[in-house]
């Protein structure tokens, strides 16, 4: 059974090393405003999957990241959110990894579940293109003794 949220309000969530960042819940407008981000936009043909990743968090955390807590500048000194300051957060594997995992893919657990068992069209030959020839006449039955 799929159990909406229908409370659509920023929640926190503990990322690593001490960082919590509250988060928009993912939504459709979050995930069509990432893949109409100009950085995704300018991903080139045969750019590899990981930077890929990469490029569509970043895209993503900007848009659903409102508040952080333990996010600092070089000095200590805790940094507002800003764009500039979540491509350098995501740059941080550990922080990557639990967002992408904790964030991203939770709510793309559903758009896998959704997809795991529809049926085929007409089985499993659905588009295959017949290899044999169809038979000249009815086949002729076995004598009986």
């Amino acid at each position: 059974m799929l159990r909406l949220n229908l409370a659509r309000e920023a929640v926190w969530l503990d990322l690593a090393l001490g960082v919590r960042v509250k988060v928009e819940p993912l939504t459709t407008a979050i995930m069509v405003a990432a893949r109409t981000d100009p950085a995704v936009r300018a991903i080139a043909p045969g750019t590899p999957d990981d930077s890929i990743a990469v490029i569509f968090a970043k895209a993503i955390a900007a848009r659903a990241i409102v508040d952080w807590e333990g996010v600092g500048d070089a000095d200590g000194t805790p940094i507002p959110v800003s764009p500039e300051a979540i491509d350098a957060l995501l740059d941080l594997w550990p922080i990557f990894e639990k967002f992408q995992t904790a964030y991203v893919a939770k709510g793309l657990e559903l758009e896998a579940e959704k997809n795991v068992s529809a049926p085929l069209l007409t089985g499993s030959s659905v588009g295959a293109t017949d290899t044999a020839k169809p038979a000249k006449g009815a086949a002729r039955t076995a004598r009986k003794s």
